[in-house]
C-alpha cells in the first residue's frame, strides 16, 4: 500500500516536472499555477513524514512560497521576493545553528572565507548592472553565504547522511541564486531559466529531506 510520504513525493515530482516544462516553453499560465505549488506540496510532504512538525521549517517554506509568488512578477516585486527568501535563509540558519557544537574560530573563518570568495566573484561580474539593487543583493549574498557556511560546518562536525543532504541543498541553492544573478544582471540567456528552476527545486527538496530525517531520528 502506498504511504502518504510516497504519494506526496510522487506529487512533488509531478508538480516539479510541470513547472520545469512551463519554464522551458514559457507557458505563463501553467507557471502561475504550479510554481507556488512547489513549496505547498513540499510542506505537505514534510507534515505527513514527521510526528512533531517544526514550526521554523514550516515558516521557512511559508516565506519561500511568497518568494516564489513575488518573483513571478520580477519587474514589480523583485526586492520583496528577495526579502522573502532572505527571511527563509535566516530561518534555515537558525535551525542549523541549533545542531552545531563548539567549533574552532579558524575553521569558521576558513569556511566562511570560501563562500565569501565565491560571492565576491559573482558580485565582481554583475556589479556594474546592480545600480539601486546593490545593497539588497549584497545583504542577500552575505546571508546565503552564511547559510552555506553553517551547513558546511554542520557536516564537518557530523558527517551523517542527513547533514550531507543539507549541505548539498545549501550548495545547490547557492548555485541556483548565482545563475539567477548572472541571468538577471549580466547576460539574460533563455537556457538559464530552466537551470534556475531545476536547481531551486532540487535544493529545496534536499533541505526538506534532511529536515525530515533529522526529525525522525529525534523521535
Amino acid at each position: 500500500m502506498m504511504t502518504k510520504k510516497t504519494l506526496f513525493s510522487i506529487l512533488f515530482l509531478i508538480v516539479a516536472c510541470i513547472e520545469i516544462y512551463a519554464t522551458i516553453y514559457n507557458e505563463r499560465i501553467i507557471e502561475l499555477i504550479f510554481k507556488p505549488l512547489i513549496t505547498c506540496v513540499l510542506a505537505v510532504l514534510y507534515l505527513v513524514s514527521v510526528s512533531k512538525p517544526n514550526f521554523w521549517f514550516i515558516s521557512a517554506l511559508f516565506f519561500a512560497f511568497w518568494g516564489d509568488v513575488l518573483l513571478l512578477f520580477p519587474e514589480d516585486y523583485f526586492v520583496l521576493g528577495l526579502v522573502s527568501f532572505l527571511i527563509m535563509h535566516l530561518i534555515y540558519i537558525k535551525m542549523i545553528v541549533k545542531y552545531l557544537p563548539k567549533i574552532k574560530t579558524t575553521t569558521k573563518l576558513i569556511s566562511l572565507g570560501m563562500f565569501l570568495l565565491y560571492f565576491s566573484a559573482i558580485i565582481y561580474v554583475i556589479m556594474d548592472n546592480l545600480k539601486e539593487l546593490f545593497i539588497p543583493v549584497i545583504v542577500y549574498g552575505l546571508i546565503i553565504s552564511t547559510f552555506g557556511t553553517v551547513s558546511l560546518l554542520n557536516y564537518i562536525k557530523n558527517k551523517a547522511t542527513e547533514n550531507l543532504w543539507l549541505l548539498i541543498g545549501a550548495l545547490i541553492f547557492i548555485l541556483s541564486d548565482s545563475v539567477l544573478a548572472l541571468h538577471k544582471f549580466y547576460s539574460p540567456e533563455p537556457i538559464l531559466s530552466p537551470v534556475i528552476m531545476i536547481t531551486y527545486i532540487t535544493a529545496q527538496f534536499y533541505i526538506c529531506k534532511a529536515i525530515i530525517t533529522k526529525a525522525q531520528l529525534e523521535v
